[in-house]
């Protein structure tokens, strides 16, 4: 898949990695983190910056530090960073306790701790958190409109009929559900879901939604709104990148060509605008000023294109490959901190196009920039 220059550049960026990770996860060992303050790991675990508890120990991204930690578990063997992940892992159980922080995002939650967990050492807790999580996953699910309602009363009109893109990457729970339990019905409501996407979320060309409003009790689409890209009829990046590896998961779990066709079509919008440079805008049609990123959206869609690659094999991989190492080339040389003094990797992550604050650190976007290294390298954990 490589060639040697390529491979000699992916090992030297493993090199640093590791040598990172082994410092940062001393230091943020008791911490679950989102962001980073002058360079230190926040604690989601501790602070709650609104008071709702949505936003403490239940915030979505909460799953992610985590996740890392098995990836390097996986890809070293060093037993404290399975420690430190399960200790992770532990701390999320107050989840299920407090329940009214919970939505859709329980797959972001618990695929990268426990789902990882089982796979990686048979763990039964982990297996029945995952369950857990899984049983919530479905029982959002919409029968009329047969879609998976996405956040819960957000107090700004009615969100009853509110699914986003970002769940195609939550799913994948449900898909280990039913391969786990032999039991069908998760499958069937995560390709419901993803059925309805593929319809309902992504434009003729290859452009998607971030917010579908459907009617709630009849089915049917309302209106789509901007949510955290631009505006309405935009194409916030970071919503390209999970419908992209989002549907690329639904085929490697179901074998439904018509995910895979899905993908390859938001992948090929997204890669026919990646920028000269190759830094990731928040929003592909946002105004040239100001110029506002998102790292985490170019480390998210190199996952998704390395997945398509390896699908596809032969001749038309080289494609997707291309455009996979230049999003994690540019992030390499020009936005990340490798210092070891520091806690993140990616600077310049950006929430939504209309959030007060842009270019910050986001764990999230390190988990997907480490998880699609090691993917190139071939030793990845296959969390999703």
């Amino acid at each position: 898949m490589l060639n040697a220059t390529q491979q000699q550049w992916l090992d030297e960026v493993i090199v640093r990695l590791t040598a990172k990770m082994e410092q940062v996860s001393e230091r943020s060992r008791d911490k679950i983190p989102y962001t980073t303050v002058n360079g230190v790991h926040d604690d989601r675990a501790k602070v709650n910056p609104s008071g709702d508890v949505a936003d403490g120990i239940c915030w979505w991204t909460n799953g992610f530090w985590g996740g890392m930690l098995w990836l390097m578990y996986q890809a070293t063997g060093q037993e404290r960073y399975k420690e430190i992940a399960e200790s992770s892992e532990v701390k999320l159980d107050q989840c299920f306790v407090e329940y009214y922080g919970l939505h859709h995002d329980v797959g972001f939650m618990w695929l990268p701790t426990s789902v990882a967990n089982y796979k990686v050492t048979g763990n039964p807790e982990s297996r029945k958190r995952a369950l857990h999580a899984a049983n919530l996953l479905a029982g959002r699910f919409n029968v009329a409109g047969s879609f998976i309602r996405a956040w819960n009363d957000l107090g700004e009109g009615d969100t009853r009929g509110w699914a986003i893109i970002d769940c195609m990457l939550n799913i994948p729970l449900l898909y280990w559900a039913t391969e786990e339990t032999g039991d069908p019905r998760y499958t069937q409501i995560a390709m419901k879901h993803a059925d309805t996407s593929m319809t309902a979320f992504v434009r003729p060309d290859g452009s998607v939604h971030h917010i579908v409003e459907f009617d709630p009790f009849n089915g049917g689409v309302v209106r789509a709104h901007g949510g955290q890209g631009f505006g309405e009829g935009s194409s916030w990046t970071r919503g390209q990148a999970w419908a992209l590896y989002g549907f690329m998961m639904s085929y490697l779990h179901t074998g439904k060509d018509a995910y895979l066709q899905t993908a390859k079509r938001v992948a090929h919008y997204f890669m026919a605008h990646i920028p000269e440079d190759g830094i990731i805008p928040v929003d592909f049609r946002q105004p040239e000023d100001p110029a506002l990123a998102d790292d985490t959206a170019a480390a998210i869609a190199a996952c998704g294109l390395i997945e398509i690659a390896k699908a596809v094999g032969g001749y038309e991989s080289r494609s997707y490959i291309s455009a996979a190492l230049k999003l994690l080339s540019t992030l390499d040389q020009s936005r990340i901190d490798w210092s070891e003094d520091t806690d993140h990797f990616l600077l310049y992550g950006t929430g939504a196009y209309h959030s007060r604050s842009h270019h910050h650190a986001i764990i999230y976007g390190d988990f997907y920039f480490m998880e699609a290294i090691f993917k190139l390298k071939g030793n990845d954990l296959h969390i999703w």
